[in-house]
């Protein structure tokens, strides 16, 4: 159990740090997947949230958007932080399993890193 427990506070380490270390105009880029459902530059929901600020900003706020029950209860006091959406971004489903989000996740983490750059500050992508 405890080998499992290393292993996993490990592989967060590194999406921590890789968040840390993106490129946000790269970003841009990765975030043209999302945009058909998200926007991160208007605080306008689409069939995602507006995206709009969203680091540092508490879980499941979005105002007039209709979250899933399973977001909702995930978001009980919780704030995005940089490493929680390099996880959600990962694999959605295993964060939140329920959560309505269509979307399998990133596998690159370059490009994790790289959206969660460009998600904490999309003007620096310019």
């Amino acid at each position: 159990m405890k080998h499992h427990c290393l292993v996993l506070a490990a592989a967060l380490a590194a999406i921590a740090g890789a968040a840390q270390a993106g490129d946000a105009a790269k970003g841009a880029i990765v975030f043209k997947r999302c945009i058909a459902c998200h926007t991160a530059t208007e605080a306008r929901n689409k069939v995602g949230p507006s995206l709009q600020g969203v680091v540092g900003r508490p879980v499941a706020t979005a105002k007039n958007f209709r979250y899933s029950r399973s977001m909702i209860a995930f978001a009980e006091g919780k704030t995005w932080t940089e490493a929680d959406l390099a996880s959600f971004v990962t694999n959605p489903k295993q964060m939140i399993p329920g959560n309505a989000m269509a979307f399998f996740g990133l596998k690159q983490p370059e490009d994790v890193a790289d959206l969660v750059a460009y998600l904490k500050d999309p003007a620096a992508a310019q």
